[in-house]
């Protein structure tokens, strides 16, 4: 399977529970950045995740009442680096008290000392390793020599250990799919549980011109949905079509919320147009249709899985066929 099968069903539970309920929209992901600290520059990330000061980290209550607020069966832990937040094992924890899956993504430079000493393996745990190619490009996304090869060890250590070990791919305008083809097939070869590959993040604070425009974007993913039929990519396959240019979906800006030391960052995970206090003022206060409709400028780009995988999903719940073919992808995979 794609997924495994607890986190395959606890989704769905939230889903049919949400849909009792009559909400039209709900969070199924919180993106939890306890820190905007982080060990790595990486070309491609925001400037407010690699400068943020230690001192100024949420505190894991503040982290778990973020959990709770949400109600997301999906917590990923991001930043920053997650792995220098120091009390991650006690924020590691209490998530997993709480019943929900962790997505712990990680540059994985300290991981053997921070998680593999110190955090048992548990089925509620999945770690997400940054990968952005081969040793070459990954190095230089990173900005920093030995990366790459860190990475490929934790991924060998952790599964050698028992975690459920991940990765994150990010395509930018310059990145081969031949090199990303290559990463697959050493991917599998680690027996790396699951790959997501998304179009680079097109951050407001970043201005380097790497990100893909449309048709760059279109054309790439073409590849990779070719892709997902050999290797255990994790993006729906419909998630996947509507990025290659082969259908249309709204966006979903609520589906995945993110919470971090500045408060909840609306509307969504890229585009932070105002920070809140407190829950009820961000999922009260931001403009849901209007960002739904994806007609302002800073969404011309974007394909983001954080904004549109809930929408693939949703749009095939209503066809029989379409949820016959999701099944099987994901039991296939």
């Amino acid at each position: 399977m794609r997924f495994p099968l607890h986190i395959t069903t606890d989704n769905i539970k939230h889903q049919i529970a949400q849909a009792r309920q009559g909400h039209k929209r709900y969070p199924l992901v919180l993106m939890l950045e306890p820190l905007y600290t982080c060990n790595l520059a990486c070309l491609g990330c925001s400037t407010e995740r690699h400068t943020g000061k230690l001192k100024d980290r949420l505190p894991v209550e503040k982290c778990l009442q973020a959990v709770e607020e949400s109600g997301a069966p999906g917590v990923s832990i991001c930043g920053g680096e997650p792995t220098v937040y120091p009390e991650l094992k006690e924020l590691v924890e209490g998530i997993i008290a709480r019943q929900r899956h962790i997505y712990l993504c990680t540059n994985a430079l300290l991981l053997d000392k921070k998680v593999f000493d110190v955090i048992a393996p548990h089925k509620r745990l999945t770690i997400n390793v940054h990968l952005d190619g081969m040793r070459g490009t990954h190095d230089y996304v990173c900005d920093r020599q030995g990366v790459f090869d860190k990475a490929i060890e934790m991924l060998r250590q952790g599964k050698k250990l028992g975690y459920h070990m991940i990765t994150n791919t990010t395509v930018f305008k310059e990145t081969k799919m031949e090199e990303v083809e290559e990463l697959l097939r050493l991917l599998q070869e680690i027996g790396t549980d699951g790959v997501l590959i998304t179009p680079g993040y097109e951050y407001e604070s970043v201005d380097r011109d790497i990100f893909l425009k449309k048709q760059e974007t279109e054309e790439k993913f073409r590849r990779v949905l070719e892709l997902s039929h050999q290797y255990r990519i994790t993006s729906t396959p419909m998630f996947l079509e509507f990025v290659a240019g082969l259908r249309e979906f709204q966006c979903s800006p609520w589906s995945t919320v993110t919470y971090t030391p500045m408060g909840w960052k609306g509307p969504c995970y890229l585009i932070g147009q105002r920070y809140y206090e407190t829950w009820d003022e961000f999922w009260n206060g931001v403009d849901w249709p209007y960002w739904e409709s994806r007609q302002d400028v800073r969404c011309r780009n974007c394909k983001m899985h954080s904004g549109f995988e809930a929408s693939a999903v949703r749009e095939a719940s209503r066809n029989p066929r379409e949820l016959i073919r999701l099944a099987a992808w994901n039991l296939i995979g």
